[in-house]
């Protein structure tokens, strides 16, 4: 299937066992699920469903016990480390639930480091990255360190450091989790224009009802494997 064509994400009897303490803990079991370009997709389900490790698994962060996984019609099993990290960095934004800023950067600098990693220029990167903290009520916050923020203007910044670049596919693990509800719509809504604009796929996982009422298919998992998947 030629990448014009193919989903966004596609994996197959998809499977992630960790050794901890000397057990076995199946964190994903036996997952097939294809994600369409454009979609605005969330995993939902308890803690420990598994919600945060198939996001990894998805971004290439992390590699299968067993299966396969296809990101814009590449199979990431057959990709090398420097590839997995072109990948990501031309087509994939990450939101961490620990936000993964840098520290010794400011906000502007962590924003805009994806476009510095891809040679655009500082002029278009501000352009870029003030415009977004505009929206996210991060305006007059640029030069502070990740220590000076607040965890939830943290998550903000992580949040434009995803999405400043405008990758194909975006996915956020938990991304609302420490905001409150008028910035939470207001993040919610620059996803949806990103999606219904540029046709970014976005792939949440969450328990979050906000975001679950933005989005047009849930996919619910328990111990790993996926319960139920509803399409609005």
């Amino acid at each position: 299937m030629s990448d014009t064509v193919s989903p966004a994400v596609r994996t197959a009897e998809l499977w992630k066992i960790f050794e901890q303490e000397a057990e076995e803990v199946q964190a994903v079991r036996g997952v097939n699920l294809t994600v369409e370009r454009g979609e605005f997709t969330v995993l939902a389900g308890p803690s420990g469903s598994g919600k945060t490790t198939l996001l990894n698994l998805i971004g290439g962060l992390t590699p299968p016990t067993s299966g396969r996984i296809w990101v814009a019609g590449r199979d990431l099993s057959e990709m090398s480390k420097v590839e997995l990290a072109e990948l990501r960095l031309a087509q994939v934004g990450f939101v961490f639930q620990a936000y993964n800023l840098l520290p010794v950067l400011t906000a502007m600098e962590n924003a805009e480091f994806p476009l510095l990693l891809r040679g655009v220029d500082e002029a278009e990167r501000r352009t870029r990255v003030r415009e977004l903290f505009e929206r996210t009520g991060l305006t007059g916050l640029e030069n502070r360190r990740p220590g000076k923020l607040s965890g939830g203007q943290q998550q903000r910044v992580a949040v434009v450091r995803a999405v400043v670049g405008r990758p194909a596919l975006v996915l956020a693990d938990e991304p609302t989790a420490n905001l409150d509800s008028t910035t939470s719509e207001a993040l919610l809504d620059m996803m949806l224009e990103l999606n219904r604009d540029l046709g970014t796929t976005f792939v949440f996982a969450t328990h979050d009802a906000r975001v679950m009422d933005h989005s047009r298919r849930i996919v619910r998992l328990v111990d790993g494997s996926i319960t139920a998947d509803e399409v609005r």
